[in-house]
């Protein structure tokens, strides 16, 4: 099922987005709202680990100091 919504872009956004539908052969309601679902699944998913982390920092659940030098001290090694 799906439902209408009406949004408002700048000459130039929508200029490009009709672009790249044409490239694209979808409709530009098509884009948009592909474009909205992933930016909702990247919100979510970003919020949720936020909230999982600060539920871990609430019950004293952090790396040791000695933890985290050996974690940047083995990326540095990797580095170079």
């Amino acid at each position: 099922m799906s439902t209408t919504m009406t949004i408002r872009f700048d000459e130039e956004t929508r200029l490009r987005l009709d672009q790249l539908a044409g490239a694209m052969q979808r409709s530009r309601s098509y884009l948009a709202g592909e474009a909205i679902r992933e930016f909702i699944e990247l919100n979510e998913w970003q919020i949720g680990e936020i909230r999982q982390a600060t539920e871990e920092a609430d019950r004293g659940e952090f790396a040791a100091n000695m933890e985290v030098k050996e974690f940047f001290a083995h990326w540095r090694s990797r580095a170079s």
